[in-house]
């Protein structure tokens, strides 16, 4: 999530507000903070969240989808010739993508993610540019590093309610 979401910010700066070069790297310096943070949780001992055979199975066919409709959504926004629906669109199939997760995993979050997506998609195709693109992929972007932030916490406390546990003996 962290990276996509630096992903959506580095877009934003660039198609949005015409930014180029090393400032575009900004956001993938959000992206290795959060990555920083989720290594350390991992490291920590006890058992942090493990979702299911069937919530992987959801979270496997959720990014295949996720991953198909990426490609179909910007080639259609493309090829209609309404570049500045990119971002909109994109955020519309992340957004789509988070609410079978959410409900397979469960992680309440999520459901705030994908409305948080779904929002930024609507008032992106709704407004007019740069406004547009901008809204749509700093909302995204924000929306991602905030789930993913929620997430690493999620994990931690797992890890300290584990860890915690007298050892069997």
């Amino acid at each position: 999530m962290s990276f996509f979401g630096a992903v959506f910010a580095a877009m934003t700066l660039a198609i949005g507000l015409g930014w180029s070069g090393v400032p575009l790297m900004l956001p993938f310096l959000v992206f290795a903070a959060i990555a920083a943070a989720a290594a350390i949780v991992i490291r920590r001992p006890g058992e942090g969240v493990t979702p299911s055979t069937q919530a992987g199975r959801v979270i496997m066919w959720s990014t295949i989808g996720e991953g198909v409709g990426l490609f179909v959504a910007a080639n259609l926004v493309v090829n209609l010739g309404h570049h500045e629906w990119l971002l909109p669109a994109m955020a519309l199939v992340v957004g789509l993508h988070f609410i079978p997760m959410a409900a397979a995993i469960p992680f309440r979050p999520f459901y705030g993610l994908a409305a948080a997506l779904l929002g930024a998609a609507a008032l992106g195709f709704a407004l007019t540019q740069p406004i547009n693109e901008e809204i749509a992929g700093l909302t995204a972007a924000l929306a991602l590093w905030t789930a993913a932030l929620l997430a690493i916490r999620r994990d931690s406390r797992a890890k300290s309610m584990t860890s915690d546990r007298p050892a069997a003996g």
